[in-house]
């Protein structure tokens, strides 16, 4: 499984961007994939998931602010972000793993499979 995202950038405060992840040689039927963000001193966990039963599921601090579309042709998870704040600056990785989670949100960082990460600065 190879997933590579793009997108990342530096945006001004209430701006928007729109993160990429393409996923190739993923053929389970039951998963989950998302996004979680890495920066110094924060604790690392997801703030979107969309699993293959349709569920999507947001961290409390993106809801309303981000969503997480999916474009099964081209084998891509998209992270849609807008009214950015400077503390959702980060490292964003795209997750995946096969199975059922109760909990993907939290259980994404230990994925066994992520992406090289793209960097998101939003300054005030």
């Amino acid at each position: 499984v190879h997933l590579v995202e793009s997108g990342g950038g530096s945006v001004q405060a209430g701006g928007s961007r729109r993160l990429s992840c393409a996923a190739s040689g993923y053929t389970y039927s039951s998963y989950c994939m998302g996004w979680f963000p890495q920066a110094p001193g924060k604790k690392r966990e997801g703030v979107a998931v969309s699993c293959s039963d349709g569920t999507t599921t947001y961290a409390d601090s993106v809801k309303g602010r981000f969503t997480i579309p999916q474009d099964n042709a081209r084998n891509t998870l998209y992270l849609q972000m807008s009214s950015l704040k400077p503390e959702d600056t980060g490292m964003y990785y795209c997750a995946a793993d096969d199975g059922d989670f109760a909990d993907y949100l939290s259980y994404m960082p230990r994925s066994r499979y992520r992406g090289q990460g793209t960097q998101v600065t939003v300054s005030s």
